[in-house]
């Protein structure tokens, strides 16, 4: 049973030590047919959506609970790495909606998203700009009352079997980021392609998408024209943390499980524990779970306290949490032997989940940048 002393710590109040509870209770109850990706995507988002589980996902308020979405993503991911990637999606897909939506885009789409009956993506990254999103191509140009969209989007998640994306693309009030603009586009849409659907070492649903002279009813816009840069990076700004929680989740089972293995597994008549090189392992993933712990849900609760922006606590935590999770899985294999590399066993499948962390929502060294950066503003405020 993994620890769950954590959550008597002072970041959780009773409500999330209930609703961490309620959301093991569902993923022990999880059964999942990994043979063909898309089909168990859609059915995990349909069942954590009829369970409620995809509550925390959005919020009609336009305010999210990080705590509940951390311990969400932390708990789902623990069990299997796929119903974590169908419940952050859906919050990821529709982020920008909850933030800066109209009430009519709220109500036709974040109830759908919620209760598992529509699945969402975030639309972002092109192939020519990866972390670097002032380098995006994709325009947006105005024709009445409609944007005509021409562009390519690459490695999104839920690409090809979303009912609703949050496009973003340049409508050109200014150079660069000023000049970009968010989008609410619909598969059905004329000039929407799934372009090449893409495989990873950890399958998911990704594709490349392509937009050909594909019109957008302008009632779609999110926000305002030229804030689509703010409003991807608000919503990063909340679900980063949450892609750490995910690799707290991996990294917690793999402790549990290489704690498993050293008290069964005999050596020279002892059991693997009493080596004290084994000993020492399990006291640094110990160590590197606990510290990770702390920096994710001391951005979640500051953000849920109030603080209008956690980039750089956000950043720390994705930063420590996803490379930190990858030592310990890799110390998990070790323990395992031959055992761990074997295919489809726990620490193997732990072992190909953790890298994707390391990359998306912001590359480990993109994270160095953002800390440092907002380090030293903290230091000129205060100097």
């Amino acid at each position: 049973m993994a620890d769950q002393t954590f959550l008597h710590w002072p970041f959780f109040d009773a409500e999330h030590r209930d609703w961490a509870a309620y959301v093991e209770e569902i993923a022990q109850g999880l059964d999942i047919d990994h043979g063909d990706t898309d089909t168990a995507c859609r059915a995990l988002v349909a069942e954590l959506g009829k369970a409620g589980v995809l509550a925390p996902t959005s919020n009609d308020d336009g305010v999210f609970d990080v705590r509940k979405l951390c311990l969400s993503r932390e708990i789902l991911a623990r069990h299997d790495g796929l119903a974590d990637f169908a419940f952050a999606m859906q919050g990821l897909g529709t982020g920008a909606i909850t933030l800066f939506g109209t009430p009519e885009q709220k109500a036709a789409w974040l109830p759908k998203t919620r209760a598992g009956q529509a699945i969402s993506a975030f639309a972002l990254t092109e192939p020519g700009s990866g972390s670097d999103v002032a380098a995006n191509t994709m325009t947006a140009t105005r024709d009445g009352e409609h944007f005509i969209l021409n562009g390519e989007k690459t490695w999104i998640s839920n690409g090809g079997i979303a009912d609703v994306y949050t496009v973003f693309a340049n409508t050109g009030e200014a150079p660069g980021t000023k000049g970009m603009s968010a989008f609410i586009v619909t598969p059905d849409l004329p000039g929407f392609n799934v372009a090449e659907r893409l495989d990873t070492i950890a399958p998911h649903p990704l594709a490349s998408l392509r937009f050909m002279e594909c019109r957008v009813p302008a009632s779609g816009m999110i926000g305002n024209p030229g804030q689509g840069f703010k409003i991807a990076m608000s919503v990063l700004d909340v679900f980063r943390a949450s892609v750490a929680a995910a690799a707290l989740g991996f990294a917690r089972r793999a402790l549990d499980e290489a704690l498993g293995r050293v008290s069964s597994r005999h050596v020279q008549g002892s059991p693997l524990f009493d080596l004290q090189l084994v000993q020492g392992h399990i006291a640094d993933m110990a160590l590197d779970v606990d510290a990770a712990a702390l920096l994710i849900y001391r951005a979640a609760w500051m953000r849920d306290r109030g603080a209008p922006r956690i980039t750089r606590e956000a950043a720390m935590a994705k930063l420590f949490a996803t490379d930190q999770a990858q030592h310990v899985i890799d110390k998990a294999v070790q323990l395992f032997g031959g055992d761990g590399v074997r295919s489809g066993s726990s620490v193997e499948t732990l072992y190909r989940e953790i890298r994707a962390l390391r990359i998306y929502e912001g590359a480990s060294d993109v994270q160095k940048i953002i800390i440092a950066r907002q380090t030293m503003t903290v230091f000129e405020e205060g100097a």
